[in-house]
């Protein structure tokens, strides 16, 4: 028996394929056209995105006056029903218990004449930890007068401000992303209404 030779032609090293120019303008054709498919869903999706604009809040008028009079005997304080100037309405007023979180509050929300929210709390039970809670990820920015007080000013990640006030033993947090101006308009309508002025 004779054992075999390794051919000296054959080597270890791997095999790399050779396409013919057919085979070549193939494989790139694919690619290119999984591109320009991609490309075109992208532009079919974001046409409809960019041409619906956010929506703004919209205005229900709920009678606040009417909820906060149901709510006055379960808070034990004259939840506020703020009349506003023209162009302000209520979108929802409601009494919280404080189950979760053990301070109780009144919450009436506003939408402003340029369509923008602020929330208006009111409670005769706050502590700090729940101002922060209320307050979310805002940092303390400053002091705004508004309503004959100063507020503190905090600002959020978000873009949203609120105003943190102290009346008569009452706290009361406005918030939401309205310009500063309208902030002062709710302010002031809910100082002299809590003084009774």
């Amino acid at each position: 028996m004779s054992e075999t030779q390794p051919d000296p032609q054959q080597t270890d090293q791997p095999v790399t394929p050779v396409l013919t120019a057919k085979q070549a303008k193939r494989a790139n054709a694919t690619v290119i056209g999984m591109l320009i498919a991609t490309g075109l869903t992208l532009a079919l999706c974001l046409v409809p995105v960019l041409l619906n604009p956010a929506p703004k809040m919209q205005a229900r008028n709920v009678d606040v006056a009417a909820a906060a009079n149901q709510a006055a005997g379960d808070a034990g304080y004259r939840p506020l029903a703020l009349e506003l100037p023209d162009g302000w309405s209520a979108n929802y007023a409601r009494w919280n218990a404080g189950t979760n979180d053990g301070v109780p509050n009144w919450e009436v929300g506003y939408v402003t004449p340029d369509t923008e929210f602020i929330s208006l709390t009111q409670t005769n039970a706050a502590n700090p930890t729940w101002v922060f809670e209320h307050t979310g990820d805002s940092t303390v920015s400053g002091e705004r007068p508004a309503g004959g007080i100063t507020w503190e000013l905090r600002d959020s990640s978000n873009g949203d401000a609120t105003l943190v006030g102290e009346i008569d033993g009452q706290t009361l947090l406005l918030s939401g992303s309205a310009d500063l101006a309208e902030f002062d308009v709710l302010a002031e309508h809910a100082v002299r209404e809590l003084r009774g002025n």
